[in-house]
C-alpha cells in the first residue's frame, strides 16, 4: 500500500489493462436486466463501470435515510464477473428533498433567479447545508464501499459548473477577497475602483458579478471566476479526503469538461490522482479529430505526461445539438484509439445502456435501443477485443507507455478569464477558437503538442508557442524570456502580454519586456476585422485580427511578413528577432500550416513520421506507432523497414494502405 509520499496512481485502478467500460445506471432498469447487462459487458471486454453518480434519491430518499441493498448488490454482481467499480459520490444531483426542505442549498444566477431542482448540478458550492449533507451521504459511502473488492477508484461530483451569486456566495466571495488582498485599499487599487467611483468602504459592500446597469467591473468578473472554480475545488477536495480517509490506497478523481472555460484544470488537476476528461467532438465536424486531439493532449498535460482517462464519450449520437449526428461506422473505433494514442488508459462511455427515460433517452449508449443486434454494440466488442491486444503489448513487454511531444503550446484559465469580457476591442475574438487554430495548424502538420502553463518549466521542448495569453503574470513573462535566452523558440500570438494578473493594461499596450522580445519598437493600434473580413500580407490572407506595429531597429529583427494594401500596408504583420517570433493576425489554415511548420522545422522539431498524407495521423506512444486515418478514401503511408501491426497480426514492410477510418498500431 503506497505511503502518504506515494500516492495513488491510474496504474493502481488499471491493474495492467486499458480501463474499458462506462457509466452504469443500472437503478434505471430492473435487476433481472442486470445479468443482461454482465453477460454482454463480458462479451465485450468491459472491465470498468462507473457506479452511482445520479443516485443520490435512490440511496438517501429522505433526510438521514441510507438505501445501500441495491449498491451491495451490483458491487457484488461486478466483483464475481471480475468488473471492477469505479464508485462516485452522488452529490452532482441532490434529491428534490434538499432543495425544498433547504433552499439555501439552490444555486442563484445573476439576475438572482433561483435555479431549481428537476434536472442536475441545482447546488450551491457555497452553502453549510449543502456541503454538510454531501459530506454525510460520501461518509457513509466510503465506509460501506471502502473495503470492497470490486472497488478500484472513486468519482467524485460529476462535471463541476455550477456558478451562485445568491447570499452565501456572496459571503463566501468576501472572505474569499480578504485572503486574497488583505485590505479595501489593495482591493480597491487591483479592481481600479476609482473608475466610475467603485470604491468599497466596507467589504460588506462587495456581490458577486450579479447584473448590472451597464457593464460590469472587468477585474471583479475576473476575481468572481478565480472565487467560483476555487469554491466548487473546495468542495471536490472536502469529499476527495473523506473518501481517501478510509482508501488511501484507492485514487481519485473527478470528470472535466473538455477546454470549459469555468475551472482552472492545471490548479485542480494538481488536486487529483486521475485527470479524467468527458469528451464529445460532433461526428459532422470536419475538425472533430483535431478538437479530441487538442483536448487529449492538454488532459495529458494537466496528467504531467502520465496516463490520464477518458471519462465519458458518446456510442453514437449526443442529445445536446441542434441536430444530433450518430457515429458512422468506424469512427467510434477511431477516435477512441486516437486517446490510447495520446495517453490514455481508460477509454469509457456515458453510458452503458442507453435510458428509455429522462432528458437523456436519446443520448447514445454502448448497447443502444437497438440491443445487442445494434452496430453500436457490435462495435463495441471490436474495439474491447483490440484494447486487450494493446494492453498485453504494453504490459508483458514493460515498454514504454509515454506520449512525448518536442512543441508545448501554452495555455491559462486566468488569461482567458480576463480576455472573454465586455467592451473589448472586438467580440469575434474567442481565445478557445484562437486556440484551436492554433493547434490545428500543427496538427495538420503532424506534429505532437503537449500543453503547459506558462510558468511551467519549459527547457524540455524544442518549440513553445503561444496562441494567445492576454493577460500574462510577471513571472510568466521572465519565464518565456529565460526560454528564449535558454536557446528555445518562442512563437506568439497577438494580444498576447496586453495586460497583468488585474487586467492592468501594460504601458506600451504589450508588456515592454515582450516587446523588446519580439522586435517591436511600438505597437500604434489593434486593428479586429469584421466577421467575414480578410486582410491580405505578401505571403497569405488572415483573418479576425491586425495590428499596427512598428519593428524596432536591430539586425536581429526580420520582417517576415507585411500587410498588403490598407491602412496597414507594408506594415509588419510577421516578426521573428532571433528565436522569437511574433503574429500579429490569424493566417488562413493552408497558410498558418506552413508557417508553423517552417518555425518547427528551424527549431529541430519533426513530426513521428515525415511526409504523411492529409488527414492521416502519427502519434508515438512509447515503442508503439499509432496511424490513424481521419479520411474516407484509402491512403498509402510509407514507413522505414518492418513492422507488426498488433491489432491484425501481420506483418507490414515499408509501406500500407489505410482504408476509410483505419488504425494501425505498430511496434517494432
Amino acid at each position: 500500500m503506497p505511503n502518504e509520499h506515494q500516492p495513488p496512481t491510474l496504474a493502481d485502478a488499471t491493474r495492467g489493462r486499458i480501463l474499458f467500460g462506462g457509466d452504469y445506471n443500472p437503478e434505471q432498469w430492473p435487476e433481472e436486466t442486470w445479468q443482461e447487462d454482465v453477460r454482454l459487458m463480458k462479451d465485450a471486454g468491459v472491465n470498468s463501470v462507473t457506479l452511482g453518480v445520479f443516485s443520490w434519491a435512490k440511496l438517501e430518499p429522505e433526510p438521514g435515510a441510507r438505501e445501500f441493498g441495491w449498491l451491495d448488490r451490483l458491487m457484488d454482481l461486478m466483483h464475481d464477473h471480475g468488473i471492477g467499480a469505479v464508485l462516485a459520490t452522488p452529490t452532482s444531483a441532490p434529491p428534490p428533498w434538499l432543495g425544498r426542505l433547504h433552499p439555501d442549498t439552490l444555486p442563484r444566477d445573476e439576475n438572482g433567479d433561483v435555479e431549481w431542482w428537476g434536472g442536475r448540478q441545482h447546488f450551491s458550492h457555497s452553502s453549510a447545508t449543502y456541503r454538510r449533507y454531501a459530506a454525510a451521504i460520501t461518509e457513509d459511502l466510503a465506509a460501506r464501499y471502502g473495503g470492497h473488492p470490486a472497488l478500484t477508484m472513486w468519482h467524485i461530483n460529476n462535471e463541476y459548473c455550477t456558478a451562485d451569486h445568491g447570499d452565501e456566495a456572496a459571503a463566501a466571495f468576501r472572505r474569499w477577497l480578504r485572503a486574497k488582498y488583505g485590505t479595501l485599499d489593495a482591493l480597491n487599487t487591483a479592481w481600479g475602483a476609482a473608475f466610475w467611483s467603485q470604491g468599497y468602504d466596507t467589504w460588506d459592500g462587495i456581490l458577486p458579478a450579479r447584473r448590472p446597469h451597464y457593464l460590469k467591473n472587468p477585474t471583479q468578473v475576473l476575481d468572481f471566476r478565480r472565487f467560483t472554480s476555487d469554491a466548487l475545488l473546495e468542495c471536490y477536495v472536502a469529499e476527495r479526503d473523506i473518501v481517501a480517509r478510509h482508501t488511501p490506497h484507492i485514487p481519485v478523481t473527478t470528470n472535466f469538461m473538455p477546454l470549459f472555460i469555468g475551472q482552472d484544470a492545471w490548479r485542480w488537476a494538481e488536486e487529483e490522482d486521475v485527470v479524467s476528461v468527458d469528451l464529445y467532438p460532433d461526428p459532422r465536424d470536419p475538425l472533430g479529430a483535431q478538437h479530441g486531439a487538442l483536448v487529449q493532449d492538454m488532459t495529458r498535460s494537466q496528467a504531467r505526461g502520465g496516463p490520464w482517462m477518458l471519462m465519458e464519450q458518446a456510442a453514437g449520437a449526443v442529445n445536446w445539438r441542434g441536430v444530433n449526428h450518430p457515429k458512422p461506422r468506424g469512427l467510434n473505433r477511431l477516435w477512441s484509439l486516437q486517446a490510447v494514442a495520446r495517453g490514455a488508459d481508460a477509454v469509457c462511455y456515458f453510458q452503458w445502456r442507453q435510458s428509455r427515460q429522462g432528458a437523456e433517452k436519446f443520448h447514445s449508449g454502448m448497447v443502444g435501443h437497438a440491443g445487442e443486434q445494434g452496430r453500436s454494440y457490435q462495435e463495441i466488442k471490436q474495439l474491447g477485443a483490440e484494447l486487450s491486444r494493446i494492453s498485453k503489448e504494453m504490459t508483458n513487454h514493460q515498454k514504454s507507455t509515454t506520449t512525448t511531444a518536442d512543441i508545448a503550446i501554452l495555455h491559462d484559465w486566468h488569461a482567458w478569464w480576463a480576455g472573454a469580457q465586455e467592451a473589448r476591442p472586438s467580440t469575434h475574438v474567442d481565445h478557445a477558437t484562437v486556440l484551436h487554430a492554433w493547434h490545428r495548424a500543427l496538427w495538420e502538420a503532424h506534429h505532437t503538442t503537449d500543453f503547459a502553463h506558462p510558468e511551467h518549466d519549459l527547457t524540455g521542448y524544442k518549440l513553445v508557442v503561444v496562441p494567445q495569453l492576454y493577460a500574462m503574470t510577471d513571472a510568466a513573462i521572465d519565464n518565456l524570456l529565460a526560454y528564449v535566452h535558454g536557446g528555445g523558440t518562442l512563437v506568439a500570438g497577438f494580444l498576447t502580454g496586453v495586460a497583468d494578473e488585474d487586467d492592468r493594461v501594460r504601458p506600451g499596450g504589450m508588456d515592454a519586456r515582450l516587446r523588446d522580445l519580439f522586435g517591436i519598437r511600438t505597437l500604434h493600434e489593434w486593428w479586429p476585422l469584421e466577421a467575414g473580413e480578410s486582410i491580405e500580407t505578401d505571403g497569405f490572407r488572415a483573418t479576425l485580427w491586425s495590428e499596427e506595429l512598428e519593428a524596432a531597429e536591430a539586425d536581429t529583427v526580420d520582417t517576415v511578413h507585411v500587410y498588403k494594401g490598407g491602412e496597414l500596408d507594408g506594415l509588419p504583420a510577421v516578426l521573428r528577432n532571433g528565436r522569437a517570433w511574433y503574429v500579429s493576425t490569424l493566417p488562413e489554415p493552408d497558410a498558418f500550416r506552413a508557417l508553423l511548420a517552417r518555425v518547427a522545422a528551424d527549431a529541430d522539431a519533426h513530426p513521428v513520421l515525415e511526409g504523411l498524407p492529409p488527414g492521416v495521423e502519427a502519434v508515438r506512444r512509447g515503442d508503439l506507432l499509432f496511424l490513424l486515418h481521419h479520411g474516407r478514401d484509402p491512403v498509402t503511408v510509407q514507413l522505414p523497414g518492418t513492422h507488426h501491426d498488433l491489432l491484425t497480426g501481420t506483418t507490414i514492410t515499408d509501406e500500407v494502405t489505410l482504408g476509410r477510418h483505419a488504425v494501425v498500431v505498430l511496434c517494432p
